[in-house]
């Protein structure tokens, strides 16, 4: 059944809000209250408050017993985020709903008590895929970008992300991306079936970089990164621009980072790859084994597509860059389901790839986790080259109605109970059915994420320091425990 926002409202007033940073007395395990949510399949559960639990002396577990291992005294990356991006398809749905849906909308990401607490969003430079129309920001052949103006993004992107930030306690991580230069910096001549950045032009393309940044900035909207394209080794029906690893190793190295730098716009978070896990190695490798191209990078983005097939998400390639290269980030810049039926909307599915990937991807080091569109209608757009997909949310747009998806509870899994500056801690399960992973949150708390991908009702203790809790994971389903 499809469940609507305003159906979960009781469950989100009962949700753990998370205190102030203030010190204090750590109590003793057993003193300990363990506070468990719970999202499961065929249920009415959608992160529902569901059990309060309690360690108690245990010791060592038999092979027979079910459970899950944490370990405080072992930390590993901080987090910076998670959330979804904000599409000119995203806004124009936005747009098209009445101002009560929207005000709920808003609320169901970026409020931190009564949504899930999004910190992080990505919005597209130029047109995507997932725009109405083609368009980039300058005139034909103006090369020195003096017509450059983003009156296009001022009608539906800008205001939503300006309520995404308001809502959010009044800052966004946000970053920007390029699906493709303008059709003339081009070898193609054309924004679509992917082309290359002409060499004549690569001086203007990083100006344009920063031109965008700063004008998002003068319009209110802070920046914290960019990646330098998104698919670089695609070639798409839509926007897309080709580069090899040594030809966007040069550009970042010879034009992105420099300019970057001599505009003061160092800071910015410089993200390089922006695709698949598949060649997520030898991209970094390529890049990163270059001083004069490292020193700009921050981090390696990369998406889930072409990398699935059933549990196979190819993460022990993030391995090999965070243990090659770890003093650079992780960062997943997108995933999302394709294929977009308005009928399959209630498959558990499309909950549990979210589930399974967020786990595992935060296990191999990511620090940032950013979701595709945080809305599409009913028709899974609007998109101008017909790519359509799905979203943790669709809306009607015809009868001014939301649709959650269960994509949108298992991302608050994670998203609600695990801020920005959480460390993640050492955490393993001792059957493959059951995913986990662990967070140290700045206010002292641990959240630990449970899932459940089997048929199973499974018993299972958390075990922590000879201490355990018994606690029970329902079939697929997916439980936050905090204490």
């Amino acid at each position: 059944m499809i469940t609507r926002f305003a159906l979960t409202a009781f469950f989100f007033s009962s949700l753990l809000t998370i205190p102030s940073f203030a010190q204090q007395k750590t109590p003793s395990l057993k003193e300990r209250k363990i506070i468990t949510y719970t999202t499961a399949k065929d249920t009415d559960l959608r992160l529902r408050a569901t059990d309060t639990l309690h360690f108690a002396a245990f010791g060592q577990p038999q092979e027979t017993e079910v459970c899950v291992f944490i370990d405080p005294s072992h930390t590993f990356q901080t987090m910076v985020g998670i959330g979804g991006a904000l599409t000119d398809a995203a806004a124009e749905t936005f747009a098209k709903l009445p101002l009560n849906k929207q005000q709920e909308f808003i609320k169901a990401y970026y409020d931190p008590k009564e949504g899930i607490g999004y910190t992080l969003g990505r919005t597209n430079m130029n047109s995507c895929d997932f725009s109405s129309d083609m368009y980039a920001y300058v005139e034909e052949n103006d090369k020195d970008l003096k017509s450059f103006n983003i009156a296009h993004d001022r009608k539906y992107k800008l205001p939503l992300i300006k309520q995404a930030m308001a809502a959010a306690g009044g800052k966004l991580t946000l970053y920007v991306s390029p699906w493709s230069p303008p059709a003339w910096m081009k070898s193609n001549k054309d924004m679509l079936q992917g082309g290359k950045l002409l060499p004549e032009y690569r001086q203007s393309w990083a100006n344009y970089f920063v031109k965008y940044i700063n004008t998002l900035e003068k319009e209110g909207i802070p920046v914290w990164g960019l990646t330098v394209q998104n698919e670089p080794m695609a070639k798409q029906i839509w926007e897309s621009c080709i580069y090899t690893a040594e030809e966007e190793r040069d550009f970042i190295r010879d034009y992105m980072g420099p300019t970057l730098e001599k505009a003061g716009l160092s800071s910015k978070k410089l993200i390089a790859w922006d695709h698949n896990r598949d060649l997520v190695y030898q991209r970094a490798s390529t890049y990163l084994n270059d001083a004069a191209t490292a020193k700009y990078i921050y981090g390696i983005g990369y998406h889930w597509y072409e990398t699935w097939t059933g549990s196979n998400m190819q993460f022990e390639n993030l391995k090999r860059v965070a243990e090659t290269f770890p003093d650079k980030k992780l960062i997943f810049t997108e995933g999302c389901v394709e294929n977009f039926k308005l009928d399959k909307i209630n498959e558990w599915r499309l909950g549990e790839r979210y589930g399974y990937s967020m786990v595992n991807d935060f296990n191999c080091g990511t620090i940032a986790w950013t979701d595709w569109n945080i809305l599409l209608d009913d028709t899974g757009g609007p998109n101008h080259v017909g790519n359509f997909c799905f979203a943790p949310i669709h809306a009607d747009t015809q009868a001014g109605k939301l649709y959650y998806t269960n994509s949108y509870y298992y991302i608050g899994h994670f998203s609600k109970f695990i801020p920005a500056g959480s460390k993640r801690i050492a955490a393993s399960s001792n059957r493959d059915v059951l995913q986990t992973t662990a967070f140290l949150r700045p206010d002292g708390k641990t959240t630990v994420v449970v899932m459940n991908t089997s048929d199973q009702k499974l018993p299972y203790r958390l075990w922590l320091d000879g201490q355990a809790a018994e606690a029970v994971s329902l079939p697929h389903s997916i439980m936050t425990l905090i204490f």
